[in-house]
């Protein structure tokens, strides 16, 4: 297989622009949401009590107040997470597109405070701090 050109390059660095320009642009939007509603009643998706529960069920192991990077990107979490994250594929729109995820949920995106993952990923773990009541923590008096 040949290497790519170096106008192809060009157009892949601007797809990756767009694509951060995009995710950051989501989590700016979603971190002024937590901090502005009670989201405990709010719905992300049509299917929040669906994903909440097979979350809860298929991964008892993940602690939503603080996450573990293990618990993401070793070979073994990326495989349980793509099979989880595909069943949602037909269900969830842009199931699969790349965001940003806060690792504490007490803490704003930062460098720091960030990884990257999936649509459905972010969808699990912020359905789950919004329904146990933990980001109304930042709701902003």
């Amino acid at each position: 297989m040949p290497l790519p050109k170096a106008e192809d390059l060009e157009q892949l660095e601007d797809i990756e622009k767009q694509w951060a320009v995009k995710a950051m642009h989501h989590a700016e939007t979603y971190y002024k949401l937590i901090t502005s509603l009670d989201m405990k009643n709010f719905p992300l998706t049509k299917i929040d009590d669906e994903i909440y529960k097979d979350f809860e069920e298929s991964f008892p192991e993940i602690d939503v107040k603080h996450l573990d990077d293990k618990h993401f990107h070793t070979p073994e979490a990326k495989e349980k997470w793509r099979n989880w994250i595909n069943k949602y594929e037909k269900r969830v729109n842009e199931f699969n597109f790349g965001t940003l995820i806060r690792i504490n949920y007490r803490q704003d995106y930062t460098e720091q405070n960030t990884m990257f993952g999936v649509r459905m990923q972010f969808y699990a773990i912020e359905i789950a701090r919004n329904k146990k009541g933990l980001n109304a923590e930042l709701l902003k008096k």
